[in-house]
């Protein structure tokens, strides 16, 4: 709190993604929490976006529960669950997805798909991903020592290693997998020049569609073809056109697990949930990116992390720690999901701040993490920290559905490393991903013993 007599800092801007280019803005996020817990922050046009209307920036731990999980009060329905506001053309289409969708019409969809996320299907597949890990992890380790001692653990390890396991749980063909990680970049990566500039790239040389086997297209359908994103121009990620040909591809591969049933997610999904063709194809999409960049941002993440505290990494790789604890305090400094908007469904109060019916309130993770109210000394990495209630796959309705894959896949993951690499050394620093939605790393490069 502000000492008697002392001025009150200004509300620092925690909306502007390129500041997170930089590393999570934990000060920023401090002067809120002390200060201005619930925050107005301006919504200026960025990277070629219009600006908004501006919206409420939530920092504290048990505020930021507390919209998470009162549905009646924030709704995720009115204005969708990203920051930026959605085409008002497109915002029915967006309110498809459960993930952008309220009680009881949330619950409905959710108690459909959740017999398809049973522990028993995910328990299989530790071993897949078990032997999945120490083989990417070796060739790294082999890429490094023919070359210069180092290897991006992003590019040779995580990526593929996320990818890898979705295309598993959800049935995917091994020939269309990279469709996967394609569509994750592009939803994802939209508001970096850089991944939406490579994407669109893609896109526009028909790189991603050439690897989709005509077997899986409607009848008479084109080639994937998607217009690149430009930064007078941006197109949003979420918009029908830009989910055209994910949502045919989800179509076919339905239709073809109708006829070849498999133990997998989709052919649940397709066969035995109930869902209308529409609802099918958001949880194709919610599932494809989702699913794939939890583990993709937040294997990475925890690497850095223990890089960053090789104290901690002895502890992991002695077994003075446990991994499943470790894991959870691993997603807690780093949690994949930075922010999540929700809406004002009345006027209500929060932490003392009048809101009016129709504002935009936006939660944000990482701050949540670092609340000194809830976690002591937040900014220490202690990996059998308990209790440890963050946030990192939401609270109320919407705590993600494979919450229990995503801990089983970065669990297996952190094992492997710790029997490959007898320390963590970083070759160079981090590149982040510019988003205030996904902490991602876009590379990070580690030297290896010789």
């Amino acid at each position: 709190m502000t000492a008697r007599g002392a001025t009150t800092p200004p509300v620092p801007d925690v909306f502007d993604p390129r500041l997170y280019a930089a590393g999570v803005p934990h000060e920023r996020y401090r002067v809120l929490r002390d200060h201005h817990p619930v925050a107005w922050q301006e919504e200026p046009g960025v990277l070629g976006w219009p600006a908004g209307p501006g919206f409420w920036a939530v920092t504290r731990h048990a505020d930021v529960v507390r919209v998470l999980k009162d549905a009646a009060t924030f709704s995720s329905y009115l204005g969708a669950t990203q920051i930026r506001d959605p085409d008002p053309g497109d915002l029915p289409f967006i309110r498809r997805m459960m993930l952008n969708q309220d009680p009881p019409a949330h619950g409905r969809l959710r108690k459909l798909v959740s017999r398809a996320f049973t522990p028993k299907r995910v328990a299989r597949f530790e071993e897949r991903a078990r032997g999945r890990a120490r083989a990417l992890l070796a060739a790294g380790l082999e890429e490094a020592r023919a070359g210069d001692g180092t290897f991006d653990v992003v590019t040779a390890v995580t990526d593929d290693y996320a990818l890898l396991n979705l295309a598993d749980l959800l049935g995917v063909p091994p020939a269309d997998r990279g469709l996967l990680l394609h569509w994750t970049r592009r939803v994802i990566g939209y508001q970096d020049p850089d991944e939406a500039a490579e994407t669109a790239g893609a896109a526009e040389t028909g790189g991603a569609a050439e690897a989709a086997p005509t077997s899986y297209r409607p009848s008479g359908a084109p080639a994937t073809h998607v217009t690149p994103a430009t930064p007078a121009t941006p197109v949003d990620p979420r918009s029908p056109a830009m989910l055209r040909d994910m949502f045919d591809y989800a179509r076919a591969l339905a239709a073809y697990k109708r006829d070849h049933p498999a133990d997998d997610i989709l052919t649940t999904l397709a066969t035995d949930a109930g869902l209308a063709t529409a609802e099918l194809e958001m949880f194709f999409f919610l599932l494809t990116v989702a699913g794939n960049d939890t583990v993709r941002s937040a294997a990475p993440g925890g690497l850095l992390a223990l890089a960053e505290h090789p104290g901690a990494y002895e502890q992991l790789r002695h077994g003075t720690v446990g991994t499943a604890t470790a894991v959870d305090e691993l997603l807690r400094v780093h949690p994949p999901v930075l922010s999540f908007r929700r809406t004002a469904a009345r006027d209500t109060e929060l932490a003392g701040v009048r809101l009016a019916a129709g504002d935009k309130v936006v939660v944000f993770h990482a701050a949540a993490h670092h609340d000194e109210r809830v976690f002591a000394d937040p900014h220490r990495l202690d990996l059998a920290r308990s209790p440890n209630p963050h946030v990192a796959f939401g609270e109320g309705p919407h705590v993600c559905l494979g919450a229990h894959f995503a801990r089983l896949q970065l669990r297996v993951f952190h094992e492997e490393v710790t029997r490959a690499l007898p320390a963590l050394r970083l070759a160079a620093p981090p590149r982040r991903l510019v988003s205030h939605f996904i902490n991602g790393l876009k590379s990070l490069r580690l030297e290896v013993p010789a």
